[in-house]
């Protein structure tokens, strides 16, 4: 992957760790294929991408940035994502990791972290009926979901210039549902 963008565009400033791997299960349903699947893609994917990355900005010697997309109940817990929780939580402490790290290298390492966002994708796997829909979007204080804008826009301003003084830091992208406790005392039916 580095090789490809170093040979395509000369050299590389900015990674946007995006991986996500989620489905509802109850933790005590959960196989260890299960399990590590989802800790494959989250937390093994994002390390090695920033590794990589990272090894090479620290090569180049002009720094960059670093974005991963984390999910805000990696701190507040969510019933059914344990995995996913998990997962997300352990690349925010990368994230606080590699900030310390790699600061004398002028390397910035945030993170955005998304409460429910529209998507396709993941409506389909987690929220597939109207009434769940519902129950999600009353524990938003600007009772609406999110949309994909948002956090392209936020993952912009933290790549930005406008951001030079910003690492380790993670921006949360909800509409306030962190403050009513996620996702977590929700009755999801699992």
């Amino acid at each position: 992957m580095v090789a490809q963008a170093i040979d395509a565009f000369g050299h590389i400033d900015i990674l946007v760790n995006n991986a996500a791997g989620n489905f509802i299960c109850k933790a005590e349903d959960l196989s260890p294929n299960g399990w590590n699947a989802v800790i494959g893609i989250v937390l093994n994917g994002s390390f090695y991408c920033s590794r990589a990355v990272g090894r090479h900005m620290i090569a180049r010697g002009k720094g960059g940035s670093i974005v991963s997309i984390l999910a805000n109940y990696a701190w507040t817990g969510s019933a059914g994502t344990i995995h996913s929780a998990c997962a997300k939580a352990g690349v925010l402490a990368m994230t606080q990791t590699l900030a310390v790290e790699w600061a004398p290298h002028k390397i910035r390492v945030n993170a955005v972290a998304p409460g429910p966002i529209e998507s396709p994708g993941a409506a389909q796997q987690l929220w597939s009926t109207q009434a769940s829909i519902d129950a999600i979007t009353d524990t938003v204080p600007l009772r609406r979901w999110g949309q994909p804008e948002d956090v392209a826009n936020a993952v912009s301003y933290l790549v930005s210039p406008y951001a030079s003084y910003v690492t380790g830091d993670v921006l949360t992208v909800d509409g306030g549902q962190w403050l009513k406790g996620g996702y977590g005392f929700l009755d999801l039916k699992i």
